[in-house]
């Protein structure tokens, strides 16, 4: 099963997120790249970046390392 670990609608920090978890070796999938497009990258829809259940503590500590502990799902 896979868990959000990021919601936002803010590309550069998907990006930022998505480097941290591949230098972490942490696979990743970011969610509703589609629908944000199809909405006219209005910034309705936010994208999530999702990971392994069993990823999700790593992912976390990996992401709050980098600076990334705000954005962070609760």
């Amino acid at each position: 099963m896979m868990v959000a670990v990021i919601k936002t609608n803010n590309i550069v920090t998907i990006s930022f997120a998505e480097a941290v978890l591949k230098d972490s070796d942490i696979g990743c999938f970011v969610a509703d790249t589609h629908s944000s497009i199809i909405e006219g990258s209005i910034g309705i829809i936010p994208r999530r970046i999702m990971v392994l259940d069993e990823d999700l503590v790593a992912a976390r500590r990996a992401l709050d390392l980098a600076g990334l502990g705000d954005e962070l799902e609760p």
